[in-house]
């Protein structure tokens, strides 16, 4: 049988599977909504995006985000960057309906691309399905999904984690202890510390294994 991928809730800081997260936040969110304030008299609450990401071809990688709706695709390209993606400065995408949505658009070099600095109101709603990838040539794809349409307190917001996977279990293919490092030459080199020492392929060849989808590729390091 298969691991259960399973995650921490940033809220409360329970542990949930991946079937579940979803549903858990929505309800986490609503217990821990404060009552609104006697005086001065309440302000508008902002609309935000409850989204749901996970990689394309590694679903044991996956995060739940609450993004402000007045925040930019540039914003989510940002934070996807941050925490899971950057190394080496490369070129990244948005596909939403259809439509390609690249960081610089066009004046990058990728024809019928639009812009990155359009807000998530503009291009997204409950239910949307969307795609991003990030390095054009080793890429690492992901999909993300709005699970449902929130109102956060107001004032300015950056977009914030809601939960992330916990690292799933990968082991050493030689002894079967937990791996701790991958070879990005080899196929399948994952090894424990004691066995990446003296691996064929050389130690330079040798990433840390991290909590991110793009492990093992290019120069990803965490």
């Amino acid at each position: 049988m298969s691991e259960i991928s399973t995650g921490e809730c940033a809220l409360c800081k329970g542990t949930f599977s991946k079937a579940s997260m979803t549903r858990h936040i929505q309800a986490c969110r609503m217990e821990r909504a404060e009552a609104p304030p006697l005086d001065p008299p309440r302000l508008p609450a902002r609309k935000a995006f409850h989204l749901v990401v996970e990689g394309d071809y590694s679903k044991d990688y996956w995060m739940h985000l609450e993004a402000p709706a007045h925040a930019t695709l540039s914003d989510l390209d940002r934070f996807l960057r941050d925490i899971w993606l950057e190394c080496c400065g490369h070129l990244s995408a948005f596909t939403i309906q259809g439509t390609t949505y690249v960081a610089g658009g066009s004046e990058e070099g990728v024809l019928d691309a639009e812009s990155t600095d359009v807000s998530l109101a503009r291009v997204l709603k409950k239910g949307t399905k969307f795609h991003y990838e990030y390095d054009f040539g080793s890429t690492t794809r992901l999909v993300l999904k709005v699970a449902s349409n929130v109102e956060v307190k107001p004032g300015p917001k950056s977009i914030r984690l809601l939960a992330r996977n916990a690292p799933p279990t990968i082991l050493c293919n030689s002894c079967g202890k937990p791996a701790t490092h991958v070879c990005c030459e080899c196929s399948g080199g994952w090894l424990c510390g004691d066995c990446a020492h003296g691996h064929e392929c050389g130690e330079d060849m040798l990433l840390p294994v991290v909590n991110s989808p793009r492990v093992g590729v290019c120069g990803y390091s965490g």
